[in-house]
């Protein structure tokens, strides 16, 4: 296992060395010149391609470092605005914002950084196998045409001029071969950690980051409530009110019609009845969906039990959970399963869906796996939009794996802390 990891690892060392010195001395060197010329404006057409350049290279690393040595680099760049202009105005501004973002700067200094200490580590990372191979190669006899043309062969430290020199050599090639089994991992990780050092967002970066996607969380979260509010008022105005108003007109006509009309005024009254029986039913689905029932007196597993079992395909749910949460925690949790569920019954076509529900370290985790076709987009429809908008009020965070042909998991991730659960009232 360790030979096949130090040769994997010897490999990727020179893969590595090849695109450190290759990629970021010419992403350098475009870098600097673009930027340069944007005094004679050839600069603001320009340097916007090579930066995207030099992030899709930077973001290759990042998918290297996580793939061959775990190390997971975050990604720094501030997003662009959705309002973005087109044309000349608009390469203008993207080359501006470009500039502007820390994370450009951190990138070019990674580059420089890259092309020294980072070739070094690679190169180090790569080389002792080879390097031991050589010197089994000069004591195979491929010292004596060296020595005899008048050459001046030197393996490490030891001079080879005998047959006897270049059996040193190639016991210290079987040493630079054990070494490499230890050394080369972790010039390989020492690369990776080398890169995340600049490529990873400072504190400062990180925090700035943070206030700003609270403040947008901030922003959707009123803007949702507003959303909301209209919703219910449309919903009272077109559904309950329509029908009580109606109730009231129909009893003022049976008042009427009471003394001479009674046939007829029992017909009202019975219309009358169902009227309310129908708001009646209106005002508690209303309820149900501002806040259900179920959700406020038996807490979020019960919730998303009762919820799965409306579902029209079967849904196995593994609920493990502490206690109660906040109530709007679980009124957030409970309607993004919710859509999650829908989506999976209505779009999906899925046979059959698994529900977990786990609390740990601080964090409720949800995932809704289905068995459908796959291949969502998550750049089309408002649902999973809103669900992330919803989320984004808690810090929470929505991830989506829908490979083409399925499975589908969708996970939600919310930070929040438990408190024990609370008698019913009976």
């Amino acid at each position: 296992m360790r030979v096949r990891n130090a040769l994997r690892t010897t490999a990727q060392g020179f893969a590595l060395a090849f695109i450190t010195l290759t990629g970021s001395i010419t992403l350098f060197v475009l870098t600097v010149l673009s930027i340069a010329f944007i005094m004679l404006g050839v600069g603001l057409i320009t340097t916007p391609l090579v930066l995207s350049a030099v992030r899709g290279f930077a973001n290759f690393r990042r998918l290297k470092a996580a793939e061959w040595a775990g190390i997971t680099i975050p990604v720094p760049y501030r997003p662009f605005p959705s309002d973005m202009r087109t044309g000349f105005t608009g390469q203008v501004e993207r080359c501006t914002l470009l500039l502007k973002d820390p994370a450009t700067w951190r990138d070019l200094l990674w580059m420089f950084t890259d092309m020294i200490a980072g070739y070094v580590t690679a190169l180090l990372s790569f080389i002792f196998i080879p390097y031991a191979i050589y010197g089994w190669v000069l004591a195979a006899g491929v010292w004596r045409p060296i020595v005899h043309n008048g050459g001046n062969e030197w393996y490490a430290f030891i001079p080879i001029s005998s047959q006897f020199t270049a059996n040193l050599a190639a016991l210290l090639g079987l040493v630079f071969l054990v070494v490499s089994l230890y050394v080369s991992p972790l010039m390989l990780r020492g690369h990776f950690l080398l890169c995340r050092s600049l490529l990873a967002p400072t504190p400062q970066m990180a925090l700035t980051a943070r206030v700003e996607r609270l403040t947008t969380t901030r922003h959707d979260a009123v803007d949702n409530s507003a959303a909301e509010l209209r919703r219910i008022e449309r919903d009272l105005h077109d559904g309950a009110q329509a029908r009580l108003v109606a109730m009231g007109m129909s009893l003022g006509t049976i008042e009427a019609l009471i003394e001479k009309d009674p046939q007829q005024a029992k017909k009202m009254l019975s219309m009358a009845r169902a009227n309310s029986a129908e708001a009646l039913s209106e005002l508690r689905d209303l309820v149900r969906g501002i806040h259900p029932p179920v959700l406020a007196e038996r807490g979020l597993g019960d919730a998303v039990r009762a919820l799965a079992l409306r579902m029209p395909m079967p849904v196995e749910t593994d609920v493990d959970l502490p206690g109660r949460f906040e109530e709007p925690v679980e009124a957030a949790a409970y309607f993004a399963v919710s859509e999650v569920l829908t989506n999976a019954a209505k779009h999906a076509e899925a046979e059959r869906v698994w529900l977990d529900v786990h609390y740990a370290a601080g964090m409720l985790r949800i995932a809704v796996t289905d068995n459908g076709l796959g291949g969502v987009d998550t750049t089309l429809g408002s649902g999973l939009a809103g669900i992330e908008r919803r989320l984004g009020a808690f810090d929470g965070l929505l991830a989506v794996n829908s490979p083409i042909g399925g499975p589908t998991m969708v996970t939600l991730e919310i930070p929040c802390e438990p408190y024990p659960a609370r008698p019913t009232m009976r």
